[in-house]
Parts: C-alpha cells; sequence; structure tokens
C-alpha cells in the first residue's frame, strides 16, 4: 500500500500554511463561560532588535501552557500585550536620533518614541506569531495606549481618594543618566573594583588624630557626624569630642552606633549624606541636617567648594590627590565593593533627597505575604524570591519619575496655592498638554491650574495588567467571569518587580489576589554561560533561527534543553539538532501511513508491552504538564518514540504488520497498536510542537484540528518495565552479534531466545531473522 505521506521530511515552510488555517478557522477565539482559564501573559518590550532568544523561548513554553490547558477541557483565555512605557524606548529613541530628551520639545520627542516602538512592535509580533503562539493577536493591547493609560490614572485616582498616595521629600535613589528616581526593586549590586582610602581625622584641641577609611572621600563636604561601635575600645576616650573633617575644616561629634562595624576599614565611619543607605537610616535616626553634596545633573554641588562642578568619580580621584599633598592621607586599599546599579542605565546610582510622590506599601507588607503563601509557585524555590524581597522592604514605592514616555500622573496644582487636585477618573489625562478639567480650587477658588509634567514609575502600568484585561471598571460581567487569572507567566528577574507590584496594587484595589498559580522561567544564557546583550555581541537574533529552522525545531528545542526555572544556555548547533527528533517522528508517520487506521485487534504480548510502556509516558507526561515543567514530556517522549518504539517495538511487529506469516487478525493488532501509539504519541506532543503534530494527525487521523483532541488519560495497564529491560537488551545482544560476524541486520542468525521472552518468540523471530 502506498504510504499517504509521500514526502521524505518534514517542511517547516507547512507551518505558514498551518498558521493561516488556524487564523481562517478561529480555533483559539476566546468566549467566556462560567469557568476559565485565564493567563496574566507577560507583555514584552520592543526596546530593541533583535528580540531576545530567550524571551522567545520563554513566550513559546507560555503558549505551551495554553495548549495544555485548552487540550485538558479548559476555556482558555490567553491575551496578548506589548509594553510600551518608559526608560528603554527613550534612550533607544535618543541613540537612534542622534538627540536628547530633555533638549527636545516633548510632543516631539514622545512621537519619535511611539514611532520607534511600532517599528519594533511589528517585528516582536511577527515573531510570536511565527511560534505558534495562539495567543489573542486580533486584540492585543498596548500599554501606552489611550485605554491602558486611563486604566493606570483611574487606579491612582482611586488609590489617591483611600489615602494610600502621598507627596514627600526624602532621600532617593537616584540615576543621574536617565535623570529620574528609581525603586529600589530597580536595582542591583555589583561588585565594582574601587579604592578604600584611609584618612586623617584630627579630635579638636587635641594632637591626637583617628583614621577613617571611606570609599566615598568625595563626601566629606556632607560629612554631619562620626560613629564608631560603642564596644570598640580603641574609641572610648574620644566619645562626644568634636573631630575635625580634613579639607573641610568642619567640626562634627564623635558618636557610637551598632552599625558601625570593628572590622571594617579603621572601624571608625563618616555619616555622609547619602554614601549609602546606611546614611540615610542614620541620618533619620539620629536627625542630622543633610547637606546635598551631589546635584541632578550628577555632579558635585556648589557645597562641595573647588570640587563643584566635577562628576564623582571626578571629584574622588582630585580629592584623593589634595588629601595626600596636606598630609590627610593614611594609605589606599584597592577593595571590591558591593555597588548599587540601576538595572536600566547600568551604572552606580546616587542618593539625593527628591520630592517624589510614594504609595503606601509598608502598611501590607504582612497581607502580601499571605497571598504569597497562597499561591502556588512553579517551580516552588522562586517564591522565596518574593518572601526575601518582602523582608527587606522598608520604605514606601516612590511612583513618580522625571521621564517622558510613560502615562502622566493625573495632577494639576492651583497656581495661587499650590493645592493638588485630582480629576474624576474614566479618561486618559496628559497634565501637561491640557487644561485643567477641574475649574475651580477647592482650597482658594482660584481658576488657574499647573499641569504636572512628571510620569508614573512603569510598573504602575505593567501592575494593573491583569485589571486590564479582565476590563475590570468597564465590563462587570466579563471581569467577574475572567478575575482572577489562573496564571502568571514570567521570567525570575522582575518577581520583585512585576510580580509584587501586581501583587500588591491589585490587592489595594480588590481585596483578593490577582491570580493563583505563578509561573517562573529562569535567564537565557549565551553557549558560555554568560548574559547576552547587544554591546558583547553574543545575542542571537530568534527570528532568522525560526525562518531557518523552523517554530517545532525550536519549540522543541525550548522544551528539551530548559529545565523549568533554571537559566539555560542558547546555542544555534543545539536548537538545531533538535529538528533530528522530527525526523525521526516524522519518519515513523510515513512508515505507519501506508497501513489504515484500525479501531481494534487482536493485540499480542508484544504490543500489550509496548501499550503499557506508552501508558507510563502518558503518566510522566501528565506529571510534568501538571507542573508546567515541559522538559518532562520533551525528554519521555523522545526517549520512548526514539529509542523504544521506533528502535524495537516497530522492528518487532514491521513483518507482522505487513502480513508476513501471520494471521490476519495478528496484522490487525499490531497495525492497531502502532497507530494507537502513534496517535498517543502525537497528542501528548501537541502543545509542544503545534505544527508538525496538526499536520500528522490531519493526514493519518482526523479532519479536525488535534488542538481540538482531549488529552490522553492513562489506562493504568499493567507495568511491564522488566519486560522492557529483558527485550532491549536482547535486541542489543543479537544486533552486536550480527556485526561480530559481519552479517547485514537482515541476514539470518541462530541466538536461543530466552524463556522470559517466549510470548514475544514469533515477533522476535521474523526481527531479526532467527534460525531453530
Amino acid at each position: 500500500m502506498e504510504p499517504k505521506i509521500s514526502e521524505k521530511a518534514w517542511n517547516p515552510e507547512l507551518e505558514k500554511e498551518i498558521l493561516k488555517q488556524w487564523d481562517d478557522e478561529k480555533i483559539y477565539d476566546f468566549t467566556p463561560q462560567d469557568e476559565n482559564y485565564t493567563i496574566d501573559t507577560p507583555p514584552p518590550y520592543p526596546s530593541g532588535r533583535p528580540w531576545h532568544i530567550g524571551a522567545a523561548a520563554h513566550y513559546s513554553q507560555i503558549d505551551m501552557i495554553a495548549r495544555t490547558a485548552r487540550m485538558n477541557g479548559k476555556n482558555v483565555y490567553f491575551p496578548i500585550g506589548i509594553d510600551r512605557n518608559g526608560l528603554p524606548v527613550e534612550l533607544y529613541t535618543e541613540k537612534k536620533h542622534k538627540i536628547r530628551m530633555r533638549e527636545t520639545e516633548r510632543g516631539e520627542f514622545l512621537n519619535l518614541c511611539r514611532e520607534a516602538l511600532d517599528d519594533l512592535e511589528a517585528e516582536m509580533i511577527l515573531i510570536m506569531k511565527s511560534l505558534g503562539i495562539s495567543g489573542d493577536f486580533a486584540n492585543y493591547y498596548r500599554t501606552d495606549s489611550e485605554e491602558y493609560r486611563s486604566l493606570t490614572q483611574s487606579t491612582f485616582i482611586e488609590l489617591w481618594k483611600k489615602g494610600q498616595v502621598y507627596l514627600a521629600n526624602r532621600p532617593n535613589n537616584y540615576d543621574w543618566v536617565s535623570g529620574t528616581t528609581i525603586a529600589d526593586a530597580e536595582i542591583t549590586y555589583e561588585d565594582l573594583p574601587i579604592k578604600l582610602v584611609y584618612m586623617k581625622f584630627k579630635i579638636k584641641d587635641t594632637d591626637q588624630e583617628i583614621i577613617i577609611a571611606s570609599t566615598r572621600p568625595e563626601l566629606l563636604c556632607a560629612c554631619r557626624t562620626i560613629i564608631v561601635n560603642p564596644e570598640d575600645e580603641r574609641y572610648a576616650k574620644y566619645i562626644g569630642k568634636k573631630v575635625i573633617v580634613p579639607i573641610t575644616n568642619v567640626e562634627v561629634e564623635l558618636r557610637t552606633h551598632h552599625s558601625a562595624k570593628q572590622e571594617f576599614g579603621s572601624g571608625a565611619v563618616m555619616v555622609c549624606s547619602y554614601g549609602d543607605q546606611n546614611d540615610v537610616a542614620l541620618f533619620r535616626e539620629l536627625e542630622l541636617e543633610e547637606i546635598v553634596a551631589i546635584g541632578l545633573d550628577g555632579r558635585m554641588t556648589e557645597v562641595a567648594g573647588e570640587y563643584a562642578g566635577l562628576k564623582p568619580k571626578q571629584a574622588r580621584t582630585k580629592i584623593i590627590e589634595d588629601l595626600e599633598t596636606k598630609g590627610f592621607l593614611e594609605k589606599i586599599e584597592d577593595i571590591n565593593h558591593r555597588t548599587p546599579i540601576s538595572e536600566r542605565s547600568k551604572i552606580p546610582i546616587e542618593i539625593i533627597p527628591m520630592e517624589e510622590y510614594y504609595l503606601k506599601q509598608k502598611e501590607s507588607i504582612e497581607k502580601i505575604k499571605k497571598l504569597g503563601q497562597d499561591i502556588t509557585f512553579h517551580p516552588t524555590m522562586h517564591k522565596q524570591i518574593l518572601m526575601n524581597w518582602l523582608e527587606s522592604i522598608n520604605i514606601d514605592w516612590p511612583i513618580s519619575r522625571r521621564r517622558y514616555y510613560g502615562t502622566e500622573i493625573p495632577i494639576w496644582y492651583c497656581k495661587n496655592c499650590s493645592e493638588p487636585h485630582v480629576p474624576e477618573p474614566g479618561k486618559y489625562y496628559r497634565p501637561w498638554n491640557e487644561k485643567c478639567p477641574i475649574s475651580n480650587c477647592s482650597k482658594c477658588n482660584s481658576t488657574e491650574f499647573v499641569g504636572e509634567e512628571r510620569t508614573f514609575d512603569t510598573w504602575m502600568d505593567s501592575s494593573v495588567s491583569p485589571l486590564f484585561i479582565s476590563k475590570f471598571n468597564r465590563d462587570e460581567e466579563f471581569f467577574n467571569k475572567v478575575y482572577p487569572a489562573s496564571i502568571r507567566p514570567q521570567a525570575k528577574d522582575i518577581v520583585r518587580t512585576w510580580l509584587y507590584y501586581t501583587l500588591l496594587r491589585c490587592e489595594q484595589l480588590t481585596g483578593e489576589k490577582p491570580w493563583s498559580e505563578a509561573w517562573i522561567m529562569g535567564y537565557g544564557l549565551d553557549e558560555k554561560g554568560m548574559k547576552m546583550s547587544k554591546s558583547k555581541g553574543n545575542a542571537i537574533d530568534p527570528l532568522p533561527v525560526i525562518e531557518k529552522l523552523g517554530a517545532d525545531t525550536f519549540r522543541f528545542w525550548s522544551a528539551s534543553e530548559i529545565n523549568h526555572g533554571y537559566d539555560f544556555r542558547c546555542n544555534e548547533q543545539k536548537i538545531e539538532s533538535s529538528k533530528k527528533f522530527l525526523s525521526k517522528l516524522w519518519n515513523v508517520s510515513r512508515f505507519l501511513s501506508s497501513f489504515p487506521v484500525i479501531k481494534s485487534g487482536n493485540i499480542t504480548a508484544s504490543d500489550k508491552w509496548i501499550l503499557s510502556e506508552l501508558d507510563n509516558l502518558v503518566k510522566e507526561c501528565k506529571k510534568g504538564y501538571d507542573e508546567y515543567n515541559f522538559f518532562i514530556p520533551a525528554i519521555a517522549i523522545r526517549e520512548f518514540t526514539w529509542n523504544l518504539f521506533a528502535a524495537h517495538y516497530i522492528e518487532m511487529v514491521k513483518a507482522r504488520a505487513y502480513g508476513i506469516e501471520f494471521t490476519d487478525e495478528e496484522r490487525n493488532g499490531a497495525i492497531f497498536t502502532l497507530h494507537k501509539t502513534l496517535s498517543t504519541v502525537l497528542k501528548l506532543l501537541a502543545p509542544i510542537t503545534p505544527f508538525i503534530t496538526e499536520h500528522l494527525w490531519k493526514i493519518l487521523y482526523s479532519e479536525e484540528s488535534i488542538h481540538k483532541e482531549k488529552q490522553v488519560d492513562s489506562e493504568n495497564l499493567d507495568e511491564q518495565s522488566n519486560i522492557t529491560k529483558e527485550i532491549t537488551e536482547f535486541n542489543s545482544k543479537v544486533w552486536n552479534e550480527k556485526k561480530d560476524q559481519g552479517l547485514s541486520l537482515k541476514d539470518s542468525i541462530k541466538i536461543e531466545i530466552p524463556s522470559i521472552l517466549e510470548p514475544y518468540k514469533k515477533d522476535l523471530k521474523s526481527m531479526h531473522n532467527l534460525i531453530d
């Protein structure tokens, strides 16, 4: 019989046809029912080319979550969004057009950002569609749309009215490159080489001096006190004395404080405004008067005297020279210092007093801890990232930013008395460019207002994603059906930002957690285990790889290479090697396409054996899919299909399937088992490689899409793993014997079949051409 599949290999070009079929048939359209499975899909950020190959792998697996849920009978709501707010696009636009944001008219700069995003977004959408992601692309949202920004502003207005927002002047993390405040969650730490400078401080009215070691000698002008540990006997006689700060000659008091570490440097510490967060805490606790030594331009202010106008690093170099010239320098050590770095600009942050808006979060920490405990994390270990972060929060969230491309803070100030006014929620406001919708000041009745120019931290937008996709405050019936979402898939590096802020905001607005499960992915690294970046030249563009090798090859690599939750290495050769399994699957299917599909048959011991192993495969795959760990089914399916089904069972029953020296009942049993096994493998594999499984399914088994099928359940068949060992060892023995004798696999040979394999004798004899 001629095979139904004539092509000798899987052609990835067929993926485009299949994509069109899915689109035409609208098989992924969502209509809300009483129970729904909502995915709070992470909106990717189009910050530049290429889109990270690790992100493409991440989104492939999010699609596997959606496809698995559908085949488990769930009504899946799989929205797609694009995150288009914030600093990265501003930096990209500045670089692309060789301009500076603050030197460009605001409206013009916003238009340039929007155009840049449109170009990058189009490529990102193309990649996601090419990967076979089964989300709602017809209605994908943008976080910079008026509708989305209106929701961000509306939720802010609601929290403002509840008293959850306030204005305060406090020391803030400041990224002077991007010119804005950043939250603690936007800071990373790196061990950077720096000089530890030992300086001589004179005790007033004596000829005594103490040595103080610091990595920030440029902040001598902001020194307000010296602290030592109360148990440090070296300084006991100086407690309460005045100490003269070198270079500035300012007098400060020497005090005791438990935070001073006797073992660091000399044990004496100068407290400046503000070298680090410890300085911030000490200034508050000791009620010290702050001195602003570094300005918003990232340079030393006039209080630095002759060092004013220098960048801190330049001032540090110059002041070290002056310390040495004037005899205040004891010694210098080269050390590695844990330095706070801006996650965005990658430069060390400064701490500067600034007036910002804050959203209360400290009072919610215990509540968020309880919500976090109620959420099932996959894998479990990543819940600790959230819990560790909650333990570290000690200030409220600064939510205002001094940038352009973001959701504007909807506040107008009375021009006469500066009273802030927020409008009614429900529309998108741009205070910097619009007349105040309020006619009179509630405090002084003035009619003139000035609009706020700052924007929100982008996490204020991102943190309402589950509310936006569920039409919060827009469609109550829809909201009640799809909220809370079922699962939040995301990367581990934004657990303390996106995941935490979403928990905080959604609890404040709805009183409940936004989802019941969180699925956390590791980082995609280069083949040497280094983080990918365009500047390093080690970034891999996923689009050419997908176009060359096909989405299914990429997706199977993603599932079989990535042990869920752990970092993974991206290597084009490894991706290409995944194609070998698809070729094996194609060859198996092509062989079976020669035989008609039979609904039942008289199965033999050999058939029962492979069906038992197939049942084990079903159980293993279900375990992996239930845990959203696609590594488990991918590896299990590959091993079963390649090393058991194809290598042993098909070879054992090939002659029987052709009816050579076997009865029709025996032949039918083999054909029935072959097709049952392959059809089950295709169903199990469908969430991972949707294209090839769809194509083979429609040729061999049904005109209906495989993705509308229900996933296979275990039949709880008798365990036969002991037989598997006997069969595979016997087959290997025969193959090796023939090889040693210089025989081909088709040649006859005399080898005794073990008694335990007596029920399989007929198939084994025909397989190996054994002679009695």
